[in-house]
């Protein structure tokens, strides 16, 4: 009896069986044949809860994401942060950038639809309200995932790269919160509102806000010179009300 017990302990995870409302843990979970992990955060009660899957920026999955996951964990929901990258984590902005390029887009992709199927797998998560967010290149995957997850409840892009395909942007059936910088270079406003123009031709609910006087990642304070604290503060607001709409 007791080393079946033991078998039943390892087969579930044992740190998914001993995880408590409001705890923190890094979780594993499967893509196919691999194995890959996450920064799962709770909410303080046993739910059943909605979900969000958070995708980090280029840098990965560093303290700053991690925190932004534990905050929307603070307002009631299961939080997984996936890490696109397995492991890695970039200390400055070469290193960041070597990393995005080397990821395989479509293992990312593959990764936050396991990420999806994860939490709709946990007791403790409504599996029709989960929903996506992610910042820079977390932003254009959590669209991604929109794309290619018909099931995601909402998808929140924060300066993220936004889909110019038609076909892509028709297989988008979640609700899409985007929050933007009017000094984005990399992603600039006319982008926004040609994306913007697109959803609502093929039919799609889309908010978007552009901030003037912000440029890209101005919602990270380690973002020194670009950081701007009202316009994240507005932002961070936003999704808040767009996730309370959309996933409770």
């Amino acid at each position: 009896m007791k080393s079946s017990l033991l078998l039943i302990l390892f087969s579930v995870g044992m740190t998914n069986l001993w995880a408590r409302p409001g705890s923190t843990e890094t979780v594993l979970y499967k893509n196919g044949n691999e194995t890959v992990t996450g920064f799962l955060a709770l909410p303080d009660s046993a739910g059943p809860h909605p979900a969000i899957v958070v995708i980090h920026e280029w840098w990965g999955l560093n303290d700053w994401v991690k925190e932004q996951a534990q905050k929307f964990a603070q307002q009631g929901y299961v939080v997984l942060a996936a890490d696109v990258y397995r492991g890695k984590v970039a200390a400055d902005p070469d290193q960041a950038h070597e990393l995005m390029r080397g990821m395989p887009q479509d293992r990312a992709v593959s990764d936050l639809i396991a990420a999806f199927n994860y939490l709709a797998s946990r007791p403790d998560v409504n599996k029709a309200k989960i929903g996506s967010v992610g910042w820079c290149m977390g932003g254009g995957l959590s669209l991604q995932l929109a794309i290619h997850e018909p099931k995601l409840a909402a998808c929140v892009v924060n300066y993220g790269a936004m889909p110019t395909d038609a076909a892509d942007i028709e297989k988008i059936q979640a609700p899409v919160l985007g929050n933007f910088g009017a000094e984005d270079r990399g992603i600039p406003p006319d982008s926004v509102r040609a994306f913007e123009k697109a959803m609502k031709a093929a039919g799609k609910t889309i908010d978007v806000k552009i901030y003037d006087g912000a440029g890209h990642a101005f919602e990270n304070p380690n973002n020194k010179q670009g950081f701007r604290q009202d316009a994240a503060t507005d932002a961070w607001a936003r999704m808040l009300g767009f996730f309370s709409k959309t996933l409770k």
